[in-house]
């Protein structure tokens, strides 16, 4: 949150396994981070799984980084 502080779109890609976790860390923190979401598990893919899972997710990471969530 200090890049958004300064004015730089920022956030983090993790997989659904941690929405609930990621919402309790943002309100135990009283903020709402921009965030994507990718499907679980991410430990062990293939580069081929892991190629495939970028590819789908690289419009909202692109939306995110631009600020445009």
């Amino acid at each position: 949150m200090d890049l958004e502080s300064r004015g730089l779109p920022s956030g983090f890609v993790a997989s659904e396994e941690f929405i609930d976790a990621a919402a309790a860390q943002g309100k135990s923190l009283g903020i709402s981070p921009a965030s994507v979401f990718v499907a679980h598990p991410i430990q062990d893919r293939t580069n081929e799984e892991m190629a495939k899972l970028a590819k789908d997710s690289i419009e909202s990471i692109t939306a995110l980084i631009c600020g445009k969530k």
